[in-house]
Protein backbone atom coordinates (compact mmCIF):
# COMPACT_ATOMS: atom_id res chain seq x y z
CA UNK A 1 0.00 0.00 0.00
CA UNK A 2 1.18 3.51 -0.66
CA UNK A 3 1.71 6.39 1.73
CA UNK A 4 -1.60 8.07 0.78
CA UNK A 5 -3.48 5.08 2.21
CA UNK A 6 -1.99 5.54 5.66
CA UNK A 7 -3.94 7.12 8.50
CA UNK A 8 -3.92 10.77 7.48
CA UNK A 9 -4.04 13.42 10.18
CA UNK A 10 -7.72 14.32 9.70
CA UNK A 11 -9.00 10.76 9.27
CA UNK A 12 -11.13 8.87 11.79
CA UNK A 13 -8.56 6.07 11.87
CA UNK A 14 -5.82 8.50 12.87
CA UNK A 15 -7.98 9.95 15.65
CA UNK A 16 -8.72 6.47 17.02
CA UNK A 17 -5.03 5.54 16.84
CA UNK A 18 -4.10 8.71 18.74
CA UNK A 19 -6.75 8.11 21.38
CA UNK A 20 -5.82 4.46 21.97
CA UNK A 21 -2.06 5.01 21.85
CA UNK A 22 -2.58 7.74 24.44
CA UNK A 23 -4.44 5.26 26.68
CA UNK A 24 -1.64 2.71 26.31
CA UNK A 25 0.92 5.28 27.42
CA UNK A 26 -1.35 6.26 30.29
CA UNK A 27 -1.57 2.67 31.54
CA UNK A 28 2.12 1.86 31.08
CA UNK A 29 3.44 4.76 33.10
CA UNK A 30 0.72 4.71 35.76
CA UNK A 31 1.84 1.15 36.55
CA UNK A 32 5.55 1.50 35.91
CA UNK A 33 6.17 4.15 38.57
CA UNK A 34 3.26 3.30 40.84
CA UNK A 35 5.51 2.73 43.86
CA UNK A 36 7.70 5.81 43.37
CA UNK A 37 5.71 8.21 45.61
CA UNK A 38 4.99 5.36 48.05
CA UNK A 39 8.65 4.62 48.82
CA UNK A 40 8.67 6.33 52.25
CA UNK A 41 5.53 4.38 53.27
CA UNK A 42 6.89 1.10 51.92
CA UNK A 43 10.27 1.67 53.59
CA UNK A 44 8.48 2.24 56.90
CA UNK A 45 6.13 -0.73 56.44
CA UNK A 46 8.94 -3.19 55.68
CA UNK A 47 11.45 -1.43 57.95
CA UNK A 48 14.04 -1.09 55.19
CA UNK A 49 16.40 1.58 53.77
CA UNK A 50 15.83 4.25 51.12
CA UNK A 51 17.95 2.36 48.58
CA UNK A 52 16.30 -1.00 49.26
CA UNK A 53 12.79 0.42 48.96
CA UNK A 54 13.72 2.01 45.62
CA UNK A 55 14.17 -1.52 44.24
CA UNK A 56 10.37 -1.62 43.93
CA UNK A 57 10.73 0.96 41.15
CA UNK A 58 14.02 -0.32 39.73
CA UNK A 59 12.82 -3.95 39.60
CA UNK A 60 9.98 -3.00 37.28
CA UNK A 61 12.20 -0.91 35.03
CA UNK A 62 14.86 -3.68 35.05
CA UNK A 63 12.19 -6.14 33.95
CA UNK A 64 11.16 -3.62 31.30
CA UNK A 65 14.75 -3.45 30.05
CA UNK A 66 15.03 -7.26 29.93
CA UNK A 67 11.74 -7.48 28.04
CA UNK A 68 12.86 -4.87 25.55
CA UNK A 69 16.05 -6.84 24.88
CA UNK A 70 13.90 -9.90 24.19
CA UNK A 71 11.50 -7.96 21.97
CA UNK A 72 14.35 -6.36 20.07
CA UNK A 73 14.64 -9.83 18.50
CA UNK A 74 11.08 -11.12 18.67
CA UNK A 75 8.76 -8.08 18.37
CA UNK A 76 8.22 -8.59 14.65
CA UNK A 77 7.02 -12.16 15.27
CA UNK A 78 3.80 -10.98 16.91
CA UNK A 79 0.85 -8.89 15.68
CA UNK A 80 1.38 -5.32 16.89
CA UNK A 81 -2.07 -4.99 18.46
CA UNK A 82 -2.08 -8.50 19.96
CA UNK A 83 1.24 -7.92 21.71
CA UNK A 84 0.15 -4.55 23.12
CA UNK A 85 -3.20 -5.92 24.35
CA UNK A 86 -1.51 -8.87 26.07
CA UNK A 87 0.97 -6.54 27.75
CA UNK A 88 -1.67 -4.10 29.01
CA UNK A 89 -4.04 -6.76 30.38
CA UNK A 90 -1.52 -9.06 32.06
CA UNK A 91 0.48 -6.20 33.59
CA UNK A 92 -2.72 -4.79 35.12
CA UNK A 93 -3.54 -8.19 36.63
CA UNK A 94 -0.04 -8.35 38.15
CA UNK A 95 -0.48 -4.87 39.62
CA UNK A 96 -3.76 -5.96 41.22
CA UNK A 97 -2.09 -9.09 42.65
CA UNK A 98 0.68 -6.89 44.12
CA UNK A 99 -1.83 -5.38 46.54
CA UNK A 100 -1.89 -8.63 48.56
CA UNK A 101 1.81 -9.59 48.57
CA UNK A 102 3.15 -9.67 52.16
CA UNK A 103 6.89 -9.95 51.40
CA UNK A 104 9.10 -7.19 49.96
CA UNK A 105 11.34 -9.58 48.01
CA UNK A 106 8.33 -11.24 46.37
CA UNK A 107 6.88 -7.82 45.58
CA UNK A 108 10.16 -6.90 43.89
CA UNK A 109 10.11 -10.19 41.92
CA UNK A 110 6.57 -9.49 40.70
CA UNK A 111 7.80 -6.06 39.65
CA UNK A 112 10.43 -7.69 37.43
CA UNK A 113 7.81 -9.91 35.75
CA UNK A 114 5.41 -6.99 35.32
CA UNK A 115 8.12 -4.86 33.75
CA UNK A 116 8.97 -7.67 31.31
CA UNK A 117 5.32 -8.09 30.32
CA UNK A 118 4.57 -4.41 29.89
CA UNK A 119 7.64 -3.90 27.71
CA UNK A 120 5.62 -5.30 24.83
CA UNK A 121 3.85 -1.94 24.51
CA UNK A 122 7.00 0.16 24.35
CA UNK A 123 8.71 -2.35 22.05
CA UNK A 124 6.25 -1.81 19.21
CA UNK A 125 4.31 1.41 19.85
CA UNK A 126 6.71 3.73 18.01
CA UNK A 127 7.21 1.19 15.22
CA UNK A 128 3.41 0.91 14.82
CA UNK A 129 3.07 4.69 14.56
CA UNK A 130 5.84 5.08 11.97
CA UNK A 131 4.24 2.26 9.93
CA UNK A 132 0.59 3.28 10.13
CA UNK A 133 0.69 7.09 9.84
CA UNK A 134 2.41 9.22 7.19
CA UNK A 135 5.68 10.99 7.95
CA UNK A 136 3.90 14.35 8.16
CA UNK A 137 1.86 13.10 11.15
CA UNK A 138 4.51 10.91 12.83
CA UNK A 139 5.79 13.59 15.22
CA UNK A 140 2.24 14.38 16.38
CA UNK A 141 1.41 10.69 16.88
CA UNK A 142 4.61 10.01 18.83
CA UNK A 143 4.03 13.12 20.94
CA UNK A 144 0.52 11.85 21.76
CA UNK A 145 1.90 8.51 22.94
CA UNK A 146 4.54 10.21 25.07
CA UNK A 147 1.91 12.61 26.43
CA UNK A 148 0.01 9.54 27.60
CA UNK A 149 3.22 8.39 29.30
CA UNK A 150 3.53 11.78 30.96
CA UNK A 151 -0.07 12.06 32.16
CA UNK A 152 -0.02 8.41 33.25
CA UNK A 153 3.09 9.04 35.31
CA UNK A 154 1.58 12.17 36.84
CA UNK A 155 -1.90 10.84 37.58
CA UNK A 156 -0.54 7.53 38.86
CA UNK A 157 1.82 9.25 41.28
CA UNK A 158 -0.77 11.78 42.52
CA UNK A 159 -3.50 9.15 42.89
CA UNK A 160 -1.16 6.72 44.61
CA UNK A 161 0.02 9.34 47.11
CA UNK A 162 -3.45 10.67 47.96
CA UNK A 163 -5.09 7.23 48.09
CA UNK A 164 -2.26 5.76 50.15
CA UNK A 165 -2.46 8.64 52.61
CA UNK A 166 -6.19 8.08 53.06
CA UNK A 167 -6.63 4.32 52.65
CA UNK A 168 -3.15 2.78 52.89
CA UNK A 169 -0.63 1.98 50.16
CA UNK A 170 -2.03 -1.50 49.42
CA UNK A 171 -5.48 -0.15 48.58
CA UNK A 172 -3.87 2.50 46.39
CA UNK A 173 -2.10 -0.26 44.42
CA UNK A 174 -5.36 -2.22 44.09
CA UNK A 175 -7.33 0.75 42.77
CA UNK A 176 -4.70 1.80 40.25
CA UNK A 177 -4.34 -1.78 39.02
CA UNK A 178 -8.09 -1.95 38.44
CA UNK A 179 -8.01 1.32 36.53
CA UNK A 180 -5.17 0.02 34.33
CA UNK A 181 -7.17 -3.13 33.58
CA UNK A 182 -10.08 -0.98 32.40
CA UNK A 183 -7.77 1.03 30.12
CA UNK A 184 -6.41 -2.20 28.67
CA UNK A 185 -9.91 -3.47 27.88
CA UNK A 186 -10.83 -0.19 26.12
CA UNK A 187 -7.61 -0.41 24.09
CA UNK A 188 -8.45 -4.00 23.10
CA UNK A 189 -11.89 -2.97 21.89
CA UNK A 190 -10.97 0.08 19.80
CA UNK A 191 -7.31 0.03 18.72
CA UNK A 192 -7.01 -0.60 14.92
CA UNK A 193 -5.13 -3.63 13.65
CA UNK A 194 -1.99 -2.99 11.60
CA UNK A 195 -2.44 -2.44 7.85
CA UNK A 196 1.22 -2.05 6.98
CA UNK A 197 2.76 -4.83 9.04
CA UNK A 198 2.41 -8.60 9.07
CA UNK A 199 4.06 -10.84 11.66
CA UNK A 200 7.10 -12.59 10.29
CA UNK A 201 9.22 -15.48 11.44
CA UNK A 202 12.23 -14.21 13.32
CA UNK A 203 15.36 -14.28 11.20
CA UNK A 204 17.99 -14.29 13.95
CA UNK A 205 20.81 -13.82 11.48
CA UNK A 206 19.10 -10.71 10.10
CA UNK A 207 18.31 -9.45 13.61
CA UNK A 208 21.91 -9.89 14.69
CA UNK A 209 23.02 -7.88 11.66
CA UNK A 210 20.48 -5.17 12.51
CA UNK A 211 21.60 -5.09 16.15
CA UNK A 212 25.25 -4.95 15.15
CA UNK A 213 24.46 -2.08 12.79
CA UNK A 214 22.54 -0.22 15.51
CA UNK A 215 25.17 -0.73 18.18
CA UNK A 216 28.05 0.29 15.92
CA UNK A 217 26.32 3.39 14.55
CA UNK A 218 27.88 6.31 16.50
CA UNK A 219 24.80 8.47 15.97
CA UNK A 220 22.45 5.83 17.40
CA UNK A 221 24.80 4.93 20.25
CA UNK A 222 24.91 8.55 21.39
CA UNK A 223 21.12 8.69 21.30
CA UNK A 224 20.91 5.47 23.31
CA UNK A 225 23.30 6.73 25.99
CA UNK A 226 21.43 10.02 25.99
CA UNK A 227 18.24 8.08 26.81
CA UNK A 228 20.10 6.20 29.58
CA UNK A 229 21.40 9.40 31.18
CA UNK A 230 18.24 11.48 30.78
CA UNK A 231 15.99 8.85 32.30
CA UNK A 232 18.44 8.03 35.06
CA UNK A 233 18.59 11.67 36.15
CA UNK A 234 14.83 12.14 35.90
CA UNK A 235 13.88 9.04 37.90
CA UNK A 236 16.52 9.80 40.53
CA UNK A 237 14.99 13.22 41.21
CA UNK A 238 11.42 11.92 41.46
CA UNK A 239 12.47 8.86 43.50
CA UNK A 240 14.06 10.88 46.29
CA UNK A 241 12.55 14.35 46.21
CA UNK A 242 9.70 12.99 48.35
CA UNK A 243 12.15 12.13 51.12
CA UNK A 244 13.65 15.64 50.97
CA UNK A 245 10.24 17.36 51.05
CA UNK A 246 9.12 15.32 54.04
CA UNK A 247 12.21 16.39 55.99
CA UNK A 248 13.27 19.83 57.33
CA UNK A 249 13.27 22.61 56.23
CA UNK A 250 10.14 21.76 54.17
CA UNK A 251 8.37 19.18 56.39
CA UNK A 252 5.43 18.78 53.98
CA UNK A 253 2.67 16.21 54.53
CA UNK A 254 1.68 13.55 52.00
CA UNK A 255 -1.24 15.58 50.60
CA UNK A 256 0.93 18.53 49.54
CA UNK A 257 3.71 16.26 48.30
CA UNK A 258 1.19 14.47 46.07
CA UNK A 259 0.49 17.65 44.18
CA UNK A 260 4.17 18.22 43.54
CA UNK A 261 3.62 15.57 40.86
CA UNK A 262 1.38 18.04 39.03
CA UNK A 263 4.71 19.17 37.62
CA UNK A 264 4.16 16.35 35.14
CA UNK A 265 1.68 18.70 33.47
CA UNK A 266 4.72 20.58 32.19
CA UNK A 267 5.90 17.31 30.71
CA UNK A 268 2.81 17.22 28.50
CA UNK A 269 3.71 20.66 27.20
CA UNK A 270 7.26 19.44 26.63
CA UNK A 271 6.15 16.54 24.42
CA UNK A 272 3.83 18.76 22.38
CA UNK A 273 6.34 21.60 21.99
CA UNK A 274 8.84 19.34 20.26
CA UNK A 275 6.40 18.34 17.50
CA UNK A 276 6.10 22.03 16.58
CA UNK A 277 9.76 22.91 17.00
CA UNK A 278 10.99 19.95 14.95
CA UNK A 279 9.30 21.42 11.88
CA UNK A 280 11.29 24.66 12.24
CA UNK A 281 14.64 23.84 13.83
CA UNK A 282 17.40 21.26 13.55
CA UNK A 283 16.67 18.35 15.89
CA UNK A 284 20.02 18.19 17.65
CA UNK A 285 19.79 21.92 18.39
CA UNK A 286 16.40 21.35 20.04
CA UNK A 287 17.76 18.44 22.07
CA UNK A 288 20.83 20.41 23.15
CA UNK A 289 18.71 23.36 24.28
CA UNK A 290 16.36 21.24 26.39
CA UNK A 291 19.19 19.30 28.04
CA UNK A 292 20.83 22.61 29.00
CA UNK A 293 17.60 23.95 30.48
CA UNK A 294 17.04 20.64 32.27
CA UNK A 295 20.40 21.17 33.98
CA UNK A 296 19.34 24.66 35.07
CA UNK A 297 16.13 23.25 36.59
CA UNK A 298 18.12 20.56 38.40
CA UNK A 299 20.44 23.10 40.03
CA UNK A 300 17.45 25.06 41.33
CA UNK A 301 16.52 22.00 43.41
CA UNK A 302 19.44 22.88 45.70
CA UNK A 303 17.38 25.79 47.06
CA UNK A 304 15.69 25.65 50.47
CA UNK A 305 12.91 27.91 49.19
CA UNK A 306 9.91 25.75 48.27
CA UNK A 307 8.80 28.10 45.48
CA UNK A 308 12.22 27.97 43.81
CA UNK A 309 12.20 24.18 44.16
CA UNK A 310 8.75 23.96 42.53
CA UNK A 311 9.85 26.23 39.67
CA UNK A 312 13.05 24.23 39.20
CA UNK A 313 11.14 20.94 39.19
CA UNK A 314 8.68 22.29 36.61
CA UNK A 315 11.52 23.41 34.32
CA UNK A 316 13.40 20.14 34.85
CA UNK A 317 10.28 18.08 34.06
CA UNK A 318 9.23 20.04 30.95
CA UNK A 319 12.74 19.86 29.52
CA UNK A 320 13.14 16.16 30.29
CA UNK A 321 10.01 15.20 28.38
CA UNK A 322 10.88 17.56 25.52
CA UNK A 323 14.39 16.10 25.27
CA UNK A 324 13.15 12.51 25.56
CA UNK A 325 10.49 13.07 22.90
CA UNK A 326 13.05 14.54 20.55
CA UNK A 327 15.60 11.77 21.15
CA UNK A 328 12.98 9.04 20.58
CA UNK A 329 11.81 10.74 17.37
CA UNK A 330 15.40 10.95 16.14
CA UNK A 331 15.87 7.24 16.87
CA UNK A 332 12.71 6.15 15.03
CA UNK A 333 13.40 8.38 12.04
CA UNK A 334 17.09 7.50 11.71
CA UNK A 335 16.39 3.75 11.58
CA UNK A 336 15.77 3.04 7.91
CA UNK A 337 15.03 -0.62 8.62
CA UNK A 338 14.47 -2.68 11.74
CA UNK A 339 12.50 0.14 13.38
CA UNK A 340 11.11 -2.06 16.14
CA UNK A 341 14.64 -3.21 16.99
CA UNK A 342 15.94 0.35 16.94
CA UNK A 343 13.20 1.66 19.22
CA UNK A 344 13.42 -1.40 21.49
CA UNK A 345 17.12 -0.73 22.03
CA UNK A 346 16.32 2.94 22.75
CA UNK A 347 13.83 1.90 25.44
CA UNK A 348 16.28 -0.73 26.69
CA UNK A 349 18.87 1.95 27.44
CA UNK A 350 16.15 4.27 28.75
CA UNK A 351 14.95 1.78 31.37
CA UNK A 352 18.43 0.61 32.27
CA UNK A 353 19.09 4.24 33.11
CA UNK A 354 16.03 4.23 35.34
CA UNK A 355 17.09 1.02 37.09
CA UNK A 356 20.83 1.57 37.46
CA UNK A 357 20.98 5.30 38.16
CA UNK A 358 17.58 5.33 39.85
CA UNK A 359 18.73 2.98 42.61
CA UNK A 360 22.45 3.81 42.55
CA UNK A 361 21.87 7.47 43.30
CA UNK A 362 19.62 6.45 46.21
CA UNK A 363 22.52 4.70 47.92
CA UNK A 364 24.69 7.75 47.16
CA UNK A 365 22.10 10.03 48.78
CA UNK A 366 21.82 7.73 51.79
CA UNK A 367 25.60 7.92 52.35
CA UNK A 368 26.11 11.62 51.50
CA UNK A 369 23.89 14.69 51.06
CA UNK A 370 21.36 16.29 48.74
CA UNK A 371 24.08 18.65 47.42
CA UNK A 372 26.34 15.77 46.37
CA UNK A 373 23.33 13.97 44.91
CA UNK A 374 22.47 16.99 42.72
CA UNK A 375 26.15 17.39 41.81
CA UNK A 376 26.25 13.79 40.57
CA UNK A 377 23.13 14.28 38.46
CA UNK A 378 24.54 17.53 37.06
CA UNK A 379 27.59 15.61 35.83
CA UNK A 380 25.23 13.08 34.20
CA UNK A 381 23.43 15.85 32.27
CA UNK A 382 26.71 17.47 31.21
CA UNK A 383 27.79 14.16 29.68
CA UNK A 384 24.40 13.99 27.96
CA UNK A 385 24.96 17.47 26.55
CA UNK A 386 28.39 16.48 25.20
CA UNK A 387 26.86 13.46 23.43
CA UNK A 388 24.23 15.68 21.82
CA UNK A 389 26.83 18.19 20.62
CA UNK A 390 28.86 15.33 19.10
CA UNK A 391 25.78 14.30 17.09
CA UNK A 392 25.35 17.85 15.78
CA UNK A 393 27.41 17.18 12.65
CA UNK A 394 25.21 14.22 11.64
CA UNK A 395 21.73 14.72 10.18
CA UNK A 396 18.65 12.56 9.75
CA UNK A 397 16.77 12.46 6.50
Amino acid sequence: MNTEEKAEKRSTRFKIIRFCIFLSGLSVFAQLYLFQPLLPMVAGHFNTSVGDSSLLVSSTTAGMAAGLFFFAFRADSFPRKGLMVFSLIISAVLTIVSAWIPDLNLLIAIGVVKGFVISGVSAVALAYLTEEVPLSATALAISTYLSGNTIGGMSGRISATVLAGEFGWRNAVLLLGTESLLLGLIFWKFFPESKFFNPQKTDYHLKMKQMKRLLTDPYMLRLYFTAFLLMGAFVSVYNYLTFRLEAAPFSLNHFFIAFIFLMYTFGVFGTMITSRLSARFERTDILKTFVTLMLVGLLLLLSENIFIVIFGLGLFTLCFFAAHTMASQMTALHAQEGKSSATSVYWLFYYFGSSILGSGTGYLLHESSWTIFIGMLSAVLIICLILTIRNKSLKID
